[in-house]
């Protein structure tokens, strides 16, 4: 499991990975981009913050945790 801090924001990179970054970003939750998008809309999966920016969204860390804790990938 990756080491992440108990409170604070993820963007959708760090939860679902980015192997195409350099340095890679290894998945939270080992979904692609559009799965955790049609969970999210169906509430498998938290919902984001959005009042960070007009193009900006991000989630929860303890919802994210308490998610993989789960495992609900």
């Amino acid at each position: 499991m990756i080491q992440l801090q108990e409170t604070g924001l993820l963007r959708i990179r760090q939860i679902v990975g980015d192997p195409k970054a350099s340095p890679p970003i290894p998945a939270i939750i080992p979904v692609s981009r559009s799965t955790w998008w049609a969970g999210v809309k169906s509430g498998r999966y938290p919902q984001p913050v959005r009042n960070l920016g007009p193009r900006i969204t991000a989630w929860r860390v303890e919802d994210v945790l308490k998610l993989a804790e789960q495992g609900a990938a």
